[in-house]
């Protein structure tokens, strides 16, 4: 198993209010598996992505990584989780505008510490499955809702070398501002790509037609899975 929770709960203080946005969840999800989250706003859908994502820390139960309890990590130690085995793909893309594409996906192994040439096959290689070779050079403002998106993608499977089997994509509404059929075809290069780098999705979605793209669907209301 790549994801494991253990009766994860989260429970926000607002002055005098407790807020159970995630209540005693249990789940397991395989390695190389692509996942939907769905439900209605408010559901637990995000705090369920950013506990997975070791952006935040559970109010009680564990959460396991790739056969590691993160759960009582410290914030040095989350990092390392989070560049070595953890990616994002947002809705706003999150790309840095003075950056050209190729700069953006090779910004993840930089941090790193990866070597020149190793950074260069490997960010040629990305930007080639993402079908931009062409655009490489091209910052963010001159690319297109759905290059952005791509170049978003490909980012998200630079990581170190030896790490792809590790690498847990999480995408929160990746299709969202984009229109039906250019979101259609991210969807498609995002699972296909993923599952080809032997990498692990997981994906919030509001949209049905996501969801039946996924080997699997998680359903949530009021902090609740209801399917697990």
């Amino acid at each position: 198993m790549i994801v494991r929770l253990d009766d994860v709960s989260r429970t926000y203080t607002m002055g005098e209010i407790s807020v159970h946005a995630l209540r005693e969840a249990s789940l397991t999800i395989k390695r190389g598996e692509s996942v939907a989250i769905m439900g209605p706003s408010g559901s637990g859908k995000t705090t369920l992505l950013n506990l997975i994502g070791a952006l935040d820390k559970p109010t009680g139960g564990r959460v396991h990584i790739d056969g590691v309890d993160i759960t009582e990590m410290s914030e040095k130690d989350l990092t390392q989780v989070r560049r070595n085995k953890i990616s994002f793909v947002f809705q706003f893309f999150n790309l840095l505008p003075v950056l050209s594409a190729y700069e953006n996906v090779e910004l993840p192994l930089l941090i790193s510490g990866v070597d020149e040439e190793t950074r260069k096959s490997r960010v040629d290689h990305l930007i080639s499955l993402v079908g931009l070779t062409e655009r490489a050079e091209h910052r963010p403002d001159e690319l297109s809702g759905g290059e952005q998106q791509r170049v978003a993608i490909a980012r998200a499977l630079a990581k170190p070398p030896g790490s792809a089997s590790s690498i847990v994509v999480l995408a929160d509404e990746p299709t969202g501002d984009l229109d039906s059929t250019t979101g259609e075809e991210i969807m498609k290069v995002l699972i296909e790509l993923t599952k080809g780098e032997g990498g692990t999705l997981i994906c919030v979605t509001h949209d049905p037609d996501v969801g039946e793209k996924m080997d699997r669907v998680l359903k949530m209301r009021d902090g609740l899975i209801t399917n697990a």
